[in-house]
């Protein structure tokens, strides 16, 4: 087991010596490339290597940071708690690093008395004399050969990208969602935009059998046919990358102006003992960026039975991260922004539940629609946006729901196929109240593309306010299959709780929510009802911390509100009468505390 694990980029391979050396003198086992003895296999090698690795020191430079393999293994050993940045000359790290404490170097010529070497030493013993943490419950595996020579070795998997926070308001936030329509301002037609696409690239066989050959085409096929179902990105077909199969993958910028996509999944199949292990990268085809790898194995000798579960266990981690990406790219770019990543940008506030993000929410999607006032998922989206802050917040409003309803109805007519625009209207309708044609429209959805995490939450949704708590569950279940990690899976997890509080399994409810409560510690809406949970349970002190938890960080959900979001949310249940007089109990016991 190495003590300290080396990635740099071979251009710079004098430096890394230069640390290797120095690091040896002290009596610290290194690990780096130039160590591989002949014979031995890259992948292998330096999988093993990684992994064991006490410390992983990363060298930062010009050139490495545009290193699809140093940003991978530098991504896996900040997953594993092991990574030690080093500056080895002036440069822009990637932006998910910017916030890491690394050690500036740019200056050392291998004295061992300097003290910023001396200081990193430190850095490293503490590394490495520190109790190993506990091994990482996510499958690491080795990605295919390289698409570019710039790195000295080939990658790890690196984990999904971390989410960030969803972004604070612009502007102080306003009490309520204005519903006045938004003034249109001149957009060029091509500002629009549209969801991304991507290519799959045929699969290696890295096992070298002919019949893997056939399980790497076929696996090729069934994951286009898998991910041609989700909704946040497109698909081209395999025939526009099958001249890759058996050539050199072409330079990826060069690529992606020829096939017109913006990301790119490439893959290798390869026997490992008595499985059959399949790898997966996802790779932004402009600028080479590794923004998602994951390894999947089954048994060969189960293989026939579980093919379809791997081909849909690929697709749906693939899309999730998709959605992520989508999501963290529209919040981070500057200029200005296409209807499409308006859209993301509205979605992506309501990573956070609560008034001020979903009037960002609703000021995001306005904007979609200025952008592109044609555009039927701007619609849906600001209908979907004003219908959420209208079910939560505002009491009945004849005027408001026909706003809300307007939204809905024009994305239906101008794109009455599209699952994602069927899926945002479903919701729109339903929080206003006409969960039927909520129901419908999410049913159709569900129809066109079976595969899709978002339309079976709409599904779900309108089953809660129909009292079908069988079917609501069913439909989250599906939904969470679809979306392994997604960055909102805590309104799944919310909304399996109330279905489970319509059945009357309280116990059930109280894990649900804790489960929402785990990704999103602030959720108000799961804090309110656990407190309702807790009441009932007879831990009034519980009840308490946790309705003064929401009300301190929720000022706007008053006691008529959140009897207003029971009424409306079990509107046909007689749970609702017993949740109503549990809160009421409760409510003045739970005064939050002063800022003070």
């Amino acid at each position: 087991m190495p003590d300290i694990f080396l990635s740099y980029t071979r251009e710079d391979q004098a430096v890394a010596r230069r640390f290797a050396d120095a690091f040896e003198r002290e009596g610290l086992r290194v690990w780096w490339d130039a160590t591989l003895r002949s014979g031995q296999t890259y992948d292998e090698v330096t999988e093993t290597a990684l992994r064991s690795a006490k410390a992983v020191v990363v060298l930062w430079s010009k050139r490495s940071v545009l290193s699809r393999w140093v940003r991978a293994e530098a991504t896996l050993a900040d997953r594993n708690k092991t990574l030690i940045p080093v500056m080895i000359e002036p440069c822009e790290r990637p932006i998910m690093f910017e916030l890491t404490q690394t050690a500036d170097l740019t200056r050392w010529q291998g004295a061992p008395a300097d003290p910023t070497w001396l200081a990193l030493l430190s850095d490293v013993r503490g590394f490495v004399e520190r109790t190993p943490p506990p091994a990482e419950d996510a499958l690491v595996a080795m990605v295919p050969a390289p698409l570019a020579t710039s790195s000295a070795h080939v990658p790890l998997s690196p984990p999904a990208p971390a989410v960030t926070p969803a972004p604070s308001p612009r502007a102080p936030a306003p009490s309520a969602v204005a519903p006045a329509e938004p003034l249109v301002r001149p957009h060029s037609a091509g500002e629009r935009g549209d969801a991304p696409s991507l290519a799959v690239l045929p699969f290696a066989n890295r096992s070298g059998l002919p019949e893997d050959d056939v399980f790497a085409i076929g696996m090729v096929e069934d994951v286009i046919d898998a991910l041609s179902q989700g909704v946040y990105v497109r698909v081209i077909a395999s025939a526009a990358t099958a001249r890759f199969r058996t050539s050199a993958v072409p330079d990826l910028e060069a690529m992606s102006r020829q096939l017109g996509v913006r990301y790119v999944l490439e893959g290798n199949v390869r026997r490992s003992g008595g499985n059959l292990r399949v790898t997966s990268q996802l790779v932004d085809a402009v600028t080479g960026a590794i923004l998602w790898t994951q390894r999947f194995e089954r048994p060969l000798s189960e293989l026939s039975a579980l093919q379809e579960e791997l081909v849909l266990d690929v697709a749906a981690r693939l899309n999730t991260q998709v959605y992520r990406v989508e999501m963290e790219r529209a919040l981070k770019k500057p200029g200005d922004v296409t209807a499409w990543e308006a859209a993301m940008r509205a979605i992506a506030a309501l990573r956070s539940m609560n008034v001020a993000n979903m009037s960002v929410c609703a000021e995001e999607a306005r904007e979609a629609v200025a952008i592109a006032p044609d555009y039927a998922l701007a619609h849906a989206v600001l209908a979907m946006a004003s219908g959420l802050h209208y079910f939560a917040f505002v009491p009945d409003d004849a005027g408001e729901v026909r706003r809300i309803r307007d939204h809905a109805e024009r994305a239906l007519a101008l794109d009455p196929n599209n699952p994602l625009v069927l899926a945002h209207a479903s919701l729109a309708l339903s929080y206003i109240g006409s969960a039927d044609d909520g129901l419908r429209q999410g049913e159709r959805a569900v129809r066109l593309s079976p595969g899709a995490a978002q339309v079976h939450f709409s599904c779900g949704i309108a089953c809660i306010y129909l009292n079908r708590p069988g079917e609501a569950l069913a439909h989250f279940e599906a939904d969470i299959k679809a979306s392994p990690d997604a960055p909102i899976n805590f309104y799944n997890f919310s909304y399996q709780a109330c279905a489970h509080l319509l059945a009357g399994r309280w116990s059930e409810a109280a894990e649900a929510f804790d489960r929402s409560l785990a990704l999103y510690p602030d959720n108000p809406q799961a804090l309110t009802y656990q407190a309702i949970i807790h009441q009932r349970e007879g831990r009034a002190a519980d009840a308490r911390h946790l309705l003064r938890r929401t009300r301190r960080a929720e000022r706007s959900g008053t006691l008529a509100v959140w009897e207003m979001n029971i009424s409306r949310t079990f509107p046909l249940a007689a749970v609702r009468e017993e949740m109503l007089r549990l809160l009421r109990s409760l409510w003045a016991e739970a005064e939050p505390e002063s800022a003070a």
